[in-house]
């Protein structure tokens, strides 16, 4: 079992940047790939982004590809998500979430949220 918490959320304006952080604790980080999730009020939660185990496979929803960029460390059990070139599009709780398998699907452990608001 790994434990997810999110941070690094906030207001922002449209244009800027933010980055996301994903600590994990528990059974080895390395073990599971990551992703990144989010939902708007009134919405479904959506795919972002996400990661394989070692870092090196990477896949990206089309309305953040080119902007947001998925990483890890392992070696400090977190995962981020730097958004870049935020929009009015982009406002929603973001969730970072643990598999054993890379993919779209629905993961196996969920962090509780962060919440990222953009002003235009």
């Amino acid at each position: 079992q790994v434990q997810l918490v999110e941070s690094g959320g906030g207001l922002v304006q449209a244009g800027d940047s933010l980055r996301l952080s994903c600590a994990a604790s528990g059974r080895s980080f390395r073990s599971y790939a990551m992703g990144w999730f989010r939902q708007a009020p009134g919405k479904g939660r959506e795919f972002v982004a996400a990661i394989t185990r070692s870092g090196g496979g990477t896949d990206y929803a089309d309305s953040v590809k080119g902007r947001f960029t998925i990483s890890r460390d392992n070696a400090k059990n977190t995962g981020y998500l730097q958004m870049n070139r935020l929009t009015p599009a982009d406002p929603a709780v973001y969730y970072c979430a643990a598999d054993p398998l890379m993919g779209r699907h629905s993961y196996h452990h969920w962090g509780p949220g962060t919440q990222v608001t953009v002003s235009s």
